[in-house]
């Protein structure tokens, strides 16, 4: 049988125009006076969290984040994030921009997509992050022994920033202050893509584009080895990074070889309907991770605007867009040496295992390491604020060995 495909009307929730917005809003913030003392209270019962380990903290910080999310999803994005069209300046980061990769290492099917969406190569922002106490210059040349994290961020291609001041950012402090050897981390400011009732942009694969950008500045302009870049990327962005290494690997460029390290954060890495079955994570975890998946519509979306012009088909069976997809015949032969990292109280749990067994089979079980969370929410390493301990320290320190292991 063909598989199943999410359907997408292409209207969105009531509420992300004015004057509907701004009522919504003022609805939500004198609620949230009842709201947050009863999220409070009922997080009090241990019998009543949706994981009866979980701290009170915890249960508290899922259900306002679970909101959050939602409400983003029906007014638009709460916060103003940088995006690809400035360079923003800041204190304790070094900002560049980043020159288009050249066509010539554009190639093969990617070409083809890239034609067909009307994708080119832009100038990006890029954006250095340094270990506490470095003095280091952002491009300086690498240190012996260093590693270079280039990280792709998540926010299901539809949201969220590269920029330091990003909640993913708490991701690179972390390997930054746990991994001895990486001084530096390096994120690219790749286009967000959206469509109605917004403008239909930045569809697939000019994310892949962009971070081909971010990947050949490394390489050609500052001339780092790629066996010295560890190329990480959570959510959407493990996505991308999977997506990048893929091409890398299946299209032999000279000037651009694979990464020797890939470390895959709560990876998106099925975007169609293949894991989406009675009884799976999908359904299972719903009520102890923050994705808000009660409306489908809201959350296909963003599957929508990445897919674009493919339409949502492609969901299903591109490896580059879902590469843990039961419908896709992928491979992952020739992959470098991968750390996963999950969280067994996420709703992409069951297609993250997927792809665990898919990448082991693949490239045994010596080169990719997988380490789950038992009560760990999705991208838990993403919260530095200290509510997702143990787990955030505990998978940041096998990251670290991991690093060690891989390089000595």
């Amino acid at each position: 049988m063909p598989p199943r495909v999410r359907q997408y009307s292409g209207g969105f929730a009531h509420a992300r125009h004015q004057p509907l917005k701004s009522v919504y809003l003022l609805y939500e913030v004198l609620t949230a006076f009842v709201r947050i003392p009863f999220w409070a209270l009922l997080a009090i019962p241990r019998g009543l969290r949706p994981r009866k380990s979980w701290s009170w903290a915890r249960t508290f910080n899922v259900q306002l984040l679970r909101h959050l999310t939602a409400l983003g999803q029906i007014v638009g994005p709460l916060r103003v994030s940088p995006s690809y069209l400035a360079l923003v300046p800041g204190i304790g980061y070094h900002g560049v921009w980043v020159e288009p990769v050249s066509s010539e290492h554009i190639v093969g099917k990617l070409k083809v997509w890239a034609m067909a969406a009307g994708a080119v190569p832009v100038k990006l922002p890029g954006y250095w992050l340094h270990k506490s106490g470095s003095t280091i210059k952002g491009e300086a040349p690498l240190m012996p022994g260093e590693k270079i994290v280039y990280a792709l961020h998540g926010g299901a291609y539809t949201r969220l920033s590269a920029h330091p001041s990003d909640p993913t950012a708490g991701i690179t402090r972390g390997l930054l202050d746990r991994v001895d050897s990486v001084h530096r981390t390096f994120t690219i400011e790749y286009r967000l893509s959206s469509t109605k009732p917004y403008p239909e942009e930045h569809s697939f694969p000019t994310a892949l584009l962009d971070a081909l950008t971010g990947y050949n500045y490394l390489v050609n302009t500052l001339h780092i080895p790629a066996s010295d870049i560890i190329v990480e990327g959570d959510s959407a962005g493990g996505n991308l990074a999977l997506a990048l290494t893929r091409y890398l690997v299946e299209h032999p460029i000279a000037a651009l070889p694979p990464p020797t390290l890939l470390l895959l954060l709560s990876p998106w890495c099925d975007l169609g309907t293949s894991h989406a079955y009675p009884g799976s994570s999908f359904y299972t975890c719903r009520k102890s991770d923050y994705i808000p998946l009660d409306n489908l519509e809201n959350a296909v979306y963003a599957i929508a605007a990445f897919t674009g012009p493919f339409g949502l088909g492609a969901s299903e069976i591109n490896p580059y867009i879902s590469p843990a997809s039961i419908h896709a015949d992928t491979s992952f032969a020739g992959f470098p040496s991968t750390f996963i990292s999950a969280g067994g109280a996420e709703v992409l749990l069951d297609s993250i295992r997927t792809l665990h067994q898919k990448m082991a089979k693949d490239m045994g079980d010596a080169k990719v390491r997988y380490l789950e969370a038992r009560d760990g929410v999705h991208d838990f390493l993403v919260f530095d604020q200290g509510w997702h301990e143990p787990e955030r320290s505990m998978t940041l320190t096998a990251i670290a060995d991991w690093v060690a292991t891989e390089s000595s």
